[in-house]
């Protein structure tokens, strides 16, 4: 776990594939009447999630919304153990596009057989771009598809911090634009990347990668100069 502000911190959560392994980052945030995950990991995180979240000093059971950036296997394979899990009814809101494979009435786009029946789960909220939360201080949504059809990422008001989703990956502190092999549509992925030169960001949170925050609106408009 990772604080980045007041209300909002960084998960780890690693991955073991055979002898490779893998750390992802879903975001928390939190107040005294919310507390949101966004996404959700790979099935079989649940006490990992929990462990994260008390570290931050936030009991899994407060847990009252949970935002999917997008449809991908790794970002809602945990929602159907966490729905269980929580003991009590929980808003799950993702954007209008990606909510049909959310729910199961479509097949992922980029499911992998191998995995078996995809998880799935009812969402009670769908948005679009331009949504402004009014949870946790104020959250906007910021469709950026191309990584899915209706990938987007969120902007957490009151601490400047931009929840990127898969939109971009990062290495080391430095933006690397988006993973170009799991990226359908790449021009529109950087076309949507552009959107973030909209805000004044001090963190960006890229589920792959972690944490970026020095330059972030340079490194942003450098990446966008660059794919124009």
């Amino acid at each position: 776990m990772k604080k980045i502000g007041e209300g909002i911190a960084q998960l780890n959560l690693s991955m073991n594939f055979g002898e490779h392994s893998m750390v992802i980052h879903p975001t928390l945030l939190w107040n005294d009447e919310d507390v949101i995950l966004v996404d959700t990991g790979f099935p079989g995180m649940l006490q990992s999630i929990r462990s994260e979240m008390e570290e931050a000093g936030v009991p899994f059971e407060r847990l009252t919304k949970v935002i999917l950036t997008h449809q991908d296997y790794d970002h809602i394979g945990g929602l159907p153990e966490i729905l269980t899990a929580v003991g009590h009814p929980i808003e799950v809101l993702a954007h209008e596009i990606d909510t049909p494979y959310i729910e199961g009435e479509k097949l992922l786009i980029k499911h992998d057989p191998q995995r078996g029946t995809p998880p799935k789960a009812k969402v009670n909220t769908v948005l679009q771009d331009g949504d402004v939360l009014p949870y946790v201080g104020g959250i906007t949504v910021i469709f950026t598809p191309g990584h899915t059809p209706g990938h987007m990422s969120l902007y957490h008001q009151p601490s400047e911090s931009l929840i990127t989703g898969d939109a971009t990956i990062s290495n080391e502190g430095q933006l690397l634009g988006p993973n170009e092999a799991f990226t359908p549509d790449l021009s529109l992925a950087w076309k949507s990347i552009g959107k973030f030169s909209q805000f004044d960001i001090q963190t960006a949170i890229c589920y792959h990668g972690g944490t970026c925050d020095h330059g972030v609106n340079e490194q942003i408009k450098a990446l966008v100069a660059a794919h124009s």
